[in-house]
């Protein structure tokens, strides 16, 4: 795409040796990430993330203009936070505060991967998402395995997904890991990263008490954040409406 300026589906298709559906699903993921734009006559150009990619950064890394509010989180709600971004499917963890004055300690994240519509994180921001750009990234590739090979109710990550916005967080009780319970706030776009905050806590000190407090506490930095970061997010898509 950047050698040539713009390419379409066939040319992709053709390119990477895959069917056309294969390839306009990929075009629509790229797309949703950034990394390119549809225009005129179907043809997709580079995106804001392709343009700058490669390039030496003019501005210190993502987590570390974001660890101020991390910390802010932190010292609300005394458990260990998280900072993830997503990527396709899955959740990258990019940084951590562990909880340290509490009797049961989680560890940290950091570099863990995790499936996006089983981590709070994840689905907190697939639910930025719109529902065809959700059904594009968990489509079946041509030999019929969803990503990450799992298997799953699209339908019911969808309905949890409208739960999510209505509500403006997401919750994972011990879907990733047995006695951990997660809640997370999306954080939208925020340079070219479409990222995420989320505390984790063991199942022991989780009730609806402590769900409201940390809820509370995550849409209070969410706002936060989007505020010190307006200047700079990328403004939503119809795709991701």
């Amino acid at each position: 795409m950047a050698s040539q300026g713009s390419v379409n589906v066939t040319e992709v298709a053709e390119h990477l040796e895959v069917n056309p559906s294969t390839a306009s699903r990929i075009l629509t993921t790229i797309e949703a990430d950034g990394f390119a734009v549809r225009g005129a006559k179907r043809r997709y150009f580079p995106g804001t993330n392709a343009l700058h990619f490669g390039r030496a950064p003019e501005v210190p890394a993502l987590h570390d203009r974001l660890r101020p509010h991390l910390e802010r989180l932190s010292s609300l709600v005394h458990e260990t936070v998280h900072v993830a971004k997503l990527v396709g499917t899955t959740v990258h963890h990019s940084d951590a505060i562990a909880a340290t004055d509490r009797a049961l300690v989680l560890t940290s994240r950091i570099g863990k991967r995790l499936p996006a519509h089983l981590a709070s994180s994840g689905k907190a921001m697939l639910a930025d998402l719109a529902p065809a750009v959700v059904n594009a990234r968990y489509a079946p590739t041509a030999q019929g395995a969803t990503p990450q090979a799992v298997a799953f109710n699209l339908a019911q990550l969808h309905h949890e997904l409208d739960d999510i916005r209505r509500q403006g967080y997401a919750i994972n009780v011990e879907a990733t890991e047995k006695g951990l319970v997660a809640l997370a706030t999306s954080l939208g776009h925020i340079g070219g990263e479409h990222v995420a905050f989320s505390v984790a806590l063991p199942l022991a000190r989780y009730s609806t008490v402590t769900r409201q407090e940390i809820a509370d506490a995550l849409l209070t930095v969410q706002h936060e954040v989007r505020e010190a970061f307006s200047w700079e997010d990328q403004p939503p898509r119809s795709d991701m409406l």
